[in-house]
Parts: structure tokens; C-alpha cells; sequence
């Protein structure tokens, strides 16, 4: 899942970037309204992590925009204001969380993790989206950049095992074994190698890298990085 962080306090956004990418999110980090903004304009995120202060204008009012526009995008607002006004204007935005800082980081990443597990129960728990990339899985359907993408069942098998294992050197003898339980079907290296190469073709585009090959080992889903 794709998350964006704006907070103007360079070390605290490091800091959240660095956990949240650890715990295998696609991050972007912005420092300030008109940056979060631009991210905003080129892809959707499942969560923004939004600091109420920020230089350029408060949190509040980009919550707001962002809700007309993508009512399903979840908010967590960061503040160092505990005031129950706040706290109450907040959700009346349609924030899902509010954490007052100083906070304890483990205890933000279980939040994150929670609430990212929710979204994805009530959207559906057989879907990918990264906001660039779309796949839902029952239904074998897939967009990239609002575009349809047409794979072949067994690339659909593919794409289900590396997503569901995102930031995870997968082995070639991994994904025979997990791709042989998925359908009870013989796969062969020849048919994985095949797959592996139409798959990029079809979304590494516009300088985006979505597969790591990581050699001598394996393979790894990283979700639409730019080369």
C-alpha cells in the first residue's frame, strides 16, 4: 500500500519514512502543503500521514480537499495540539486517527498497520492498488495509470505471490512451490522466466520498476519505484 507523509519537521518525517519503508509501505514524503499537493495531482494514496502546522497552510483545509476528491483515502494527523477542538475538527474532516505528538514510533507503525489492515478488509482482501497500479484478483482485471493492463492467468498467479510478499527476496524455487499450491498446475523455470519477462514489459513504463531482480537469489516485488 501507498502512503504519503507530510510533516515539515525534517527529522520526524526522515524518521517516518525510514519505519514505514521498513515495514514494507511504499513512502513519499513531502514537507509541505504545495508539495504533498503535487504528489496528490499524479497518483492516490491509502494513506496520508499529515501534519496539521505546516509553512504553507494547515493540514486541516488539505484534508479537506483531498476527502472531495478521494473520499476512501484514510488520514492520520500528526500535531503537537491536543486540544478536543482540534481533535473534533478533525474527524469531522473524516480523519481516521490523530496522534499527539511526542509519540513512540512502534506504537505508530501498529496503528499504521491496523488501520492499512482495515481499509483493505472493507476494499476487498483479493486487490492491489498502489495508486498507480491496479489489480483485483477474483476478478482478473488490471489498470496502470488509469489504463487497462491484459495479463494471462498465470500472470495473475505471479503477480498475486510477489505482491503478497512485498520487499521479500522470493527464490525461483519459492515461487515454483507457491505457484504449484496456488493452482495445483506444474510450472516449470522456462514458463516462470516467461512470465517474470512479460510482466515487466506490461508495467515497468515511464521509468517505473516494479520487480528486483535480485541476483544469485531471487526476485522482489517493490511496487512501482522510479529507475
Amino acid at each position: 500500500m501507498r502512503i504519503l507523509v507530510v510533516e515539515d519537521d525534517p527529522l520526524l518525517n526522515n524518521t517516518l519514512c525510514y519505519n514505514l519503508s521498513a515495514a514494507g509501505y511504499i513512502v513519499d514524503a513531502a514537507m509541505t502543503n504545495a508539495e504533498a499537493a503535487n504528489f496528490c495531482d499524479k497518483r492516490d494514496y491509502d494513506l496520508i500521514v499529515l501534519d496539521v502546522n505546516l509553512p504553507d497552510g494547515n493540514g486541516f483545509a488539505f484534508c479537506e480537499r483531498i476527502k472531495q476528491r478521494r473520499p476512501d483515502t484514510a488520514v492520520v494527523f500528526l500535531t503537537a495540539n491536543d486540544m478536543e477542538r482540534d481533535m473534533l475538527k478533525g474527524f469531522e474532516l473524516g480523519a481516521d486517527d490523530y496522534v499527539t505528538k511526542p509519540f513512540h514510533i512502534s506504537v505508530f507503525r501498529k496503528k499504521v498497520a491496523a488501520l492499512l489492515e482495515r481499509i483493505r478488509k472493507q476494499t476487498g482482501g483479493d486487490c492491489y492498488t498502489d495508486g498507480v497500479l491496479s489489480v483485483n484478483f477474483s476478478e482478473l482485471t488490471a489498470t496502470l495509470a488509469g489504463e487497462p493492463v491484459m495479463f494471462t492467468p498465470m500472470e495473475y498467479r505471479f503477480l498475486k505471490v510477489l505482491v503478497r510478499n512485498p520487499h521479500i527476496v522470493l527464490t525461483r524455487q519459492a515461487l515454483l512451490e507457491k505457484l504449484w499450491d496456488a493452482d495445483e498446475n506444474f510450472v516449470d523455470e522456462h514458463a516462470l522466466t516467461a512470465a517474470i519477462s512479460r510482466i515487466r514489459r506490461k508495467l515497468e513504463v515511464n521509468g517505473l520498476q516494479y520487480i528486483k531482480t535480485v541476483y544469485g537469489m531471487g526476485y522482489m516485488w517493490i511496487g512501482g519505484l522510479e529507475k
